[in-house]
């Protein structure tokens, strides 16, 4: 039997939603399979922070490369999608966090990534409501922070303009080369990408990955309150611990002139209601780095999870013993950043060429033979 399309995404998250438009843009038939609202899961309980990471190089090789990616799409993205270069500013606690800042500046330096050190007097200038007395900060402002949720949307949009098809279904047990439909109807596919985060291990029960649940707050109104993506160094410790409960001050200006408040993560907990003790935990933490928090209004907080794998890298590629099966899934909270170049790898794979950055750090062989929740 011919195949209906092409490729077949699981997922009309971020990621599934850049796959569907690169592979569109290649000429290839796409259907997207999803079964809520496109962008609503991992992508909206994000921070839109699009960023790059120097946790390891394989990290800074994706989360460049993505970025330099973003740089091109900007221009394209609607105003709703409320793509903003405020950069990032990544705040010392200490003078031990201070040496951090350097060794950070001089990573970032060798690699092309322009930064400038901000000692205690510009950090002030720079950010006027973190408390004083900080000894400084690693600015980077090449970085970007968008509305994820329709950037994604409007990805999708195009990828259904170039004719993809799009199909409300939740996911439940492929066949080779079929994905099932709702009632007994099954979609025939030469390819199948799997981009549904953490709940992908519905599909594939031995996949190395946990949902990670993490708490966002965004307040009223209040211009001009925080001027760039502002990060406590820390925050490294917190998104790649092992402890099952961390938090870390995170906090991004909106265009609306919001302020959306992070990051809490928690493993092992499966329910999405707010957990009102670590939405606490979370704020205090915020409110230690900028007191005046404590006097703006928070009008609405919400959950997500996110696909974590034991590496901290994600999974894109071929899933080995499933002849044209690909996950593009395991981003933890660098899904919004690394969307663009996980579609980019997924499509050279599809298409068998050769991608701009080596792929093999992030193929799910790495991790075949490790046990489900390693």
């Amino acid at each position: 039997m011919t195949p209906a399309v092409d490729v077949a995404i699981l997922g009309a998250g971020i990621v599934g939603a850049a796959c569907a438009d690169a592979l569109t843009a290649e000429g290839l038939k796409v259907a997207v399979v999803e079964p809520a609202i496109a962008g609503g899961g991992a992508t909206a309980a994000g921070m839109g922070h699009i960023v790059v990471m120097d946790d390891s190089e394989a990290e800074f090789a994706l989360t460049g490369y993505s970025r330099d990616l973003w740089d091109r799409l900007m221009p394209q993205l609607p105003a709703a999608a409320e793509p903003e270069r405020c950069g990032t500013l990544w705040v010392a606690a200490d003078e031990e966090e201070m040496r951090a800042v350097v060794h950070k500046a001089a990573y970032y330096g060798a690699r092309g990534i322009t930064t400038e050190t901000l000692d205690a007097s510009a950090l002030a200038e720079a950010e006027p409501n973190l408390r004083p007395g900080l000894p400084g900060a690693l600015f980077v402002p090449g970085d970007w922070v968008i509305y994820a949720p329709f950037a994604a949307k409007w990805m999708l949009d195009r990828a259904l303009a170039r004719g993809a098809a799009l199909y409300a279904a939740g996911p439940r047990a492929l066949e080779r080369g079929r994905v099932p439909l709702e009632g007994r109807a099954w979609l025939e596919a030469r390819h199948i990408v799997c981009a549904a985060g953490a709940w992908a291990t519905t599909l594939f029960p031995n996949l190395t990955i946990r949902p990670r649940k993490g708490h966002l707050a965004i307040t009223d109104r209040y211009p001009g309150f925080v001027r760039r993506q502002i990060v406590e160094l820390g925050y490294l410790k917190s998104a790649h611990g092992a402890a099952n409960e961390s938090v870390a001050f995170n906090v991004q200006p909106r265009r609306t002139g919001q302020v959306l408040i992070g990051s809490s993560r928690q493993f092992g907990v499966t329910g999405d209601s707010v957990d009102r003790a670590m939405l606490g935990r979370m704020l205090r933490r915020a409110i230690e780095y900028m007191p005046a928090l404590a006097r703006l209004d928070v009008v609405r907080a919400w959950t997500g999870f996110r696909a974590a794998t034991p590496d901290k890298l994600p999974l894109i590629g071929p899933w080995p013993g499933a002849p044209g099966v690909y996950l593009a899934t395991g981003h933890e909270g660098l899904g919004i950043t690394t969307s663009l170049a996980t579609a980019r790898l997924v499509t050279d794979g599809i298409l068998g060429r050769e991608s701009v950055i080596d792929a093999a750090p992030y193929l799910p062989a790495r991790l075949e033979k490790q046990p489900a929740h390693a």
